[in-house]
Parts: C-alpha cells; sequence; structure tokens
C-alpha cells in the first residue's frame, strides 16, 4: 500500500465504494475511531453553503495566518492537482504525505467501505492532527449534516448562501437545502449566516441548540462603495467593531465580511492594517481568477470562475459589470446535465459577443450540442467544439489585447484550461 504513487492511490479511491456519494457519518465515524483521531487543531471551523465556501475558507485562513496562528485548510474540489485540497499551514500536503494519510486510514478501515471523498477527509484530518495547527478551517463537501466533516463538533459554522443545488441529496426547496446545511450547527457554538434572507429553519436550528446566531445585514454587514468597502459587526463581548476604507477585492466582498465576523469572535489580534493586507493578499485558483496570456506577442485577458448555478451565474453576473472592457467579453462554457442551465444563461447571456462551448470530460457532462441549441434559440452567437481546451484556443485566436475570455460554468471546465495554461509542456504562445 505505502509504495502507491498518489495517482494510484487515487485511481483506487475511485472505485472502492459502490458509489461516490454515500451520505452518513457511522461509517466514517467507526474508521476514525480505529484511527484513534480526536480533533484536527484545537480551534475547528466548518463552512458549508451553496456557494462561496472556498473563498471564505480562504479568507478566514489568511486573517488566521495574519494573527500568528498555524493553520490547515481542507477544501474540494480540486481543480488541477488533489494536493489543493489539504493545505497545511499555507503548503499544500506533499504526494508522500497524502500517500502515508491514505495508507494509515486504509490499514484501519478494515472491512468497511468508503468513498472517494470520506477517504480524503480522513486522510486530511489524520495530516493535521500530526501537523500540531493551532486552527482547521474545514469546507464541506455537500449539504453538511451528513458531510464527513460533520464528524467533528465545530467551534464556529459558518453558512456562506442557500440556493438550489444537488436536489436529488438536499431537497429541493430552500428550506430543505437550509436543514440539510444547520446539521453542522453545535449546542451553545455561534453560527454565522452571509445570506441576507435564509429560509427561517437557519435561525430556528440555532435557537434549538442555544447556538448564537448571526445573521448578515443584523449582526454584521458590508457596504460596498465606489473605490473601498466598509466592513459592521461586534465581537465575542456583542460590542460593535468596525473597519471602514478596506481595499476592494477580486473575491467576493460578501464572503469576506463572513470571514472577518468570525475572525471577530475569536480573540485573536484586531490589527486594521494587518487585517486589509491579510484580506488584499487571499486568492484563490479559478475564482474570479483573472490572468493574462502571450499568444502572438499580443497580451490576452482571461478570466476563470467556476460559476456553475444560478446563484454562482448571477454574482458573476454583477462582477462582470462592475468592471467593464475596453472590448469585448468571449465566453468559454460547459456545464453537467444536472445543472439548471437555463437559470445559469439567465443572468449572462447578452453579456458575451461570442460562446464556444464542449462537452465536458465527464459522463456528467451536458452535450455542447445541446447547450449551442439552446443558446442559438436565445440568439446567441455560439460555436461548437469537440473540447474546452479547442474551444478556448478558438476565443483567444478571436480577440485583441482589449478583449476578456470568460471560462465559466463548471469545475470541470475551469480544470481543463487552467490545466493547458499551467502545463510546464506549454509555451507562453499556447
Amino acid at each position: 500500500m505505502a509504495s502507491r504513487s498518489l495517482a494510484q492511490w487515487l485511481a483506487y479511491l475511485e472505485q472502492l465504494h459502490p458509489s461516490a456519494i454515500d451520505m452518513g457519518l457511522d461509517r466514517v465515524r467507526e474508521v476514525a475511531q480505529r484511527l484513534g483521531l480526536t480533533r484536527p487543531a484545537p480551534l475547528v471551523v466548518i463552512v458549508t453553503g451553496t456557494n462561496g465556501k472556498g473563498s471564505t475558507c480562504a479568507f478566514l485562513a489568511s486573517l488566521l495566518r495574519a494573527s500568528g496562528q498555524r493553520v490547515g485548510v481542507y477544501a474540494s474540489p480540486h481543480l488541477v492537482r488533489y494536493n489543493e485540497r489539504v493545505d497545511v499551514d499555507g503548503s499544500l500536503a506533499s504526494d508522500d504525505e497524502l500517500c502515508t494519510a491514505f495508507a494509515a486510514v486504509e490499514a484501519a478501515r478494515g472491512e468497511i467501505s468508503l468513498t472517494y471523498f470520506e477517504m480524503g477527509t480522513l486522510a486530511a484530518f489524520w495530516l493535521f492532527e500530526r501537523a500540531q495547527l493551532d486552527a482547521a478551517v474545514l469546507e464541506v463537501g455537500l449539504g453538511g449534516r451528513l458531510d464527513a466533516v460533520n464528524l467533528i463538533d465545530a467551534d464556529l459554522a459558518l453558512v456562506t448562501s442557500i440556493g438550489l443545488d444537488h436536489a436529488e441529496w438536499l431537497g429541493n426547496t430552500r428550506e430543505s437545502v437550509a436543514v440539510e446545511k444547520a446539521g453542522i450547527f453545535r449546542s451553545g457554538k455561534p453560527a454565522l449566516c452571509g445570506d441576507l434572507q435564509p429560509p427561517a429553519e437557519l435561525a430556528q436550528a440555532a435557537e434549538r441548540l442555544g447556538a448564537p446566531f448571526l445573521q448578515r445585514g443584523e449582526a454584521f454587514d458590508l457596504r460596498i462603495e465606489a473605490a473601498s468597502w466598509f466592513w459592521r459587526g461586534r465581537d465575542a463581548q456583542g460590542n460593535e467593531l468596525s473597519l471602514p476604507g478596506l481595499p476592494l477585492l477580486d473575491l467576493p466582498m460578501e464572503n469576506a465580511a463572513l470571514a472577518l465576523q468570525a475572525y471577530a469572535l475569536l480573540d485573536r489580534p484586531w490589527v486594521p492594517e494587518r487585517i486589509a493586507a491579510a484580506l488584499l493578499a487571499t486568492r484563490m485558483t479559478g475564482r474570479l481568477d483573472r490572468r493574462q496570456v502571450e499568444r502572438a506577442g499580443e497580451t490576452l485577458n482571461v478570466l476563470l470562475d467556476v460559476a456553475h448555478n444560478p446563484h454562482a451565474a448571477e454574482y458573476l453576473a454583477r462582477r462582470l459589470a462592475m468592471k467593464p472592457v475596453a472590448g469585448v467579453r468571449r465566453a468559454v462554457f460547459g456545464v453537467l446535465a444536472d445543472k439548471d442551465l437555463d437559470g445559469i444563461l439567465a443572468p449572462l447571456e447578452r453579456l458575451f459577443a461570442e460562446w464556444a462551448v464542449a462537452t465536458l470530460p465527464t459522463g456528467r457532462s451536458r452535450e455542447g450540442s445541446e447547450v449551442a441549441a439552446l443558446l442559438a434559440a436565445r440568439g446567441a452567437q455560439v460555436q461548437v467544439h469537440p473540447t474546452l481546451v479547442e474551444a478556448f484556443a478558438a476565443q483567444l485566436a478571436a480577440s485583441a489585447p482589449g478583449d476578456e475570455v470568460v471560462v465559466f460554468g463548471s469545475f470541470y471546465s475551469v480544470a481543463e484550461v487552467l490545466a493547458q495554461l499551467t502545463s510546464p509542456s506549454e509555451s507562453a504562445e499556447a
């Protein structure tokens, strides 16, 4: 087992369990007990939500590290390398570290079957415990109540937003989604919500547990101005705090506001200049990720964003409107079959001069031809390509320096193009 490469381990994990998703904590809890796992760190923050989990985790980790804390972050999915899922104090876990952790989990599980995500979650916890961290920021994979991350009792529970996604597991109403996400709340521990209008079920769940409930728009909020933004919130004693004149961020400032409120509850140094610098330095691959590509002596603009449901598409549309380009925008788009395609296209369809679409490299993909037909029926200019990489190349070829190519629709879409951009075998002219 220990001699497997990381690629071999991941291939093994993919076929280990009969289904990719198997909601429930009994199996993973039993293996955790066999491993002797307790807590990944003295302070544990768990983050769930329909959108915005990753950037909220990144913001909070940046704030904690800026205050001198050793922080681990567990996130999913990855875009190019599995190692992206496990960050130990600012460095991605190495292949060898992950292989050793997988071997430990494999030896402990015995006859118990675990999913790919469950194996990865236990491996991350195993690594975190051995790293002697001060804090662990854990991103829920799906839902909350029955997600493997919820094996741990959170000191702080964060809900970024509540929308409709993964209806086959979470239900097809915001109320049912709220019930699942509230499953990460714990008795007496603060529960934070970044959604301005969450279903009542969220606050009701916190009340039943005696968990202080801090909602954006009430306990904390933000105001975005022309060249800066303002945050207000409260500390653990209920005293009001404020931070004016914060620099505008590329990542969602709504999620920064949620992370700030979490940080404010944690009795850590409150140094406005250090806080502003930590937020400004926070980056996330594939989330409002602006890059430049050199092609034939010209510098072309690219934006990568994993927007893959209506809520995320609406946010992407707002951010594009905030940052006009000198030329035109061109879309590179692929989407999974179980996503609300109409809901994704509605806020974005008029923002692009031309669409290039393709079928994603997964059996879960919606056919590119089907996407193209729907766009054409809406009056869009659209071309179908065999792959996302070819769609991206075509849009770059059609672009001038003042244009912007926007790649979105799925983690798969961004991963395909990102792998092309970061491949060492590709020249700068790619």
